[in-house]
């Protein structure tokens, strides 16, 4: 049976360095939340926190996963997080290469 494509989320978290977006995405591939963990270095972000204006390097993550494993891939990116308000961002995906979308199915063990 398939999954509706928006079904399938792209999940955005930044990290404060490459070790803990490799330690998390690890974790989150090896655990079938996730089928696949982009990692971007390079990012610099400018934001408001506690009343100033911040500015720090960090690694984006963009992780591909689907509607049915995003609660414990949330709890999970809280878990291991060690900033004490991480970005969970998701986005439904409005187009996708069928097979492609498949192969995320069958990596998180998606019954088709």
């Amino acid at each position: 049976m398939e999954s509706p494509v928006n079904d399938y989320l792209l999940v955005l978290n930044t990290c404060p360095n490459s070790e803990v977006a490799q330690q998390i995405a690890d974790i989150l591939v090896s655990q079938s939340m996730a089928a696949c963990v982009n990692i971007m270095p390079g990012l610099s972000s400018t934001y408001l926190w506690q009343g100033k204006i911040e500015r720090a390097s960090e690694v984006l993550l963009l992780i591909k996963t689907h509607v049915t494993k995003y609660q414990d891939l949330q709890q999970t990116l809280e878990q291991l997080h060690p900033y004490e308000l991480p970005e969970i961002i998701a986005v439904p995906l409005a187009r996708g290469l069928t097979p492609y979308l498949d192969w995320i199915a069958t990596s998180i063990g998606l019954d088709k």
